[in-house]
């Protein structure tokens, strides 16, 4: 059964930078593609970023495009969120999800992990 482990959240100044990071383990990595969503007190979840299974692929919502950049190191299976220039609208659970697909780059998320929380202070 794949099992996704988030890390890296925590509390960050509006302007500054987190990195989440994704452990993927009991499938083989280079057979899905992956993403980042969120969750937002009172909101609901929504797709921030996700790529196909080789990274040459990415789709990012409108709301983070050119501040967050989604990418994965199939060697270390491991899917990871850089997030820059940090406002406190970012403020959410964070989920990493995973599809099996080697077509897709949009992903709906078959797979989840259980999230890390980011918050931004103003």
């Amino acid at each position: 059964q794949v099992q996704l482990v988030e890390s890296g959240g925590g509390l960050v100044q509006a302007g500054g930078s987190l990195r989440l990071s994704c452990a993927f383990s009991g499938g083989t990595f280079s057979a899905y593609a992956m993403g980042w969503f969120r969750q937002a007190p009172g909101k609901e979840r929504e797709r921030v970023a996700s790529l196909n299974w080789s990274g040459s692929s990415t789709n990012y919502a409108e709301s983070v495009k050119g501040r967050f950049t989604i990418s994965r190191d199939n060697a270390k299976n491991t899917v990871y969120l850089q997030m820059n220039s940090l406002k406190p609208e970012d403020t959410a659970v964070y989920y990493c999800a995973a599809d099996l697909t080697r077509v897709a780059t949009i992903i709906s998320g078959r797979f989840w992990g259980q999230g890390t929380q980011v918050t931004v202070s103003s």
